[in-house]
C-alpha cells in the first residue's frame, strides 16, 4: 500500500493575548488537546514546558498525523501557533482556528503551506475565530 506525502502545514503569529492565559502551561495543553480533538487529529503524546527564568510556555502535541505547538511571549501578548497535518482527512486549520477562538487574539497573521507534492506551495489563509459547541 502506498500512502500520500500530501501535507497542510499551518502557521500563525498570534497579537494581543491576554498575558496571564500565554504563561499558564496547563491551561495552554488543555487548549491544544481540545484543538486536537476538533481538527480530528490522533494525540500520540504531550510535552510542554513553563518557563520560570522567564515567563512563557511551549506545547507540543506529537500528533498520528503530525504536531500541533505553541510558544508563548506573555511580556508582548504573542503566541507563534503551529499545525501541520498529512493525508486529506485531519485540517490543521480547523484546530488552529479552535484556538484562535480560545485564545481571542487581537490580531493574526498567518500563512499555509501545502507540503509533500514537490516544490513548497505558500497559500495565503484567514484565520477566523470558529465557533464550536
Amino acid at each position: 500500500m502506498e500512502h500520500s506525502t500530501f501535507g497542510r502545514h499551518v502557521a500563525v503569529d498570534a497579537w494581543g493575548i491576554d498575558p496571564e492565559v500565554l504563561n499558564n502551561a496547563g491551561l495552554l495543553e488543555a487548549h491544544l488537546v481540545e484543538a486536537a480533538e476538533a481538527c480530528g487529529a490522533t494525540i500520540l503524546s504531550m510535552q510542554s514546558r513553563q518557563f520560570e527564568a522567564q515567563e512563557g510556555a511551549a506545547v507540543l502535541v506529537m500528533l498520528s498525523e503530525s504536531h500541533l505547538s505553541i510558544h508563548t511571549y506573555p511580556e508582548r501578548g504573542f503566541a507563534a501557533i503551529d499545525c501541520y497535518t498529512c493525508g486529506e482527512m485531519v485540517d490543521p486549520q480547523v484546530a488552529v482556528e479552535y484556538l484562535v477562538s480560545v485564545l481571542e487574539p487581537e490580531k493574526t497573521y498567518a500563512k499555509k503551506l501545502i507540503r509533500g507534492m514537490g516544490e513548497l506551495e505558500v497559500v495565503e489563509t484567514t484565520i477566523q475565530a470558529a465557533e464550536f459547541a
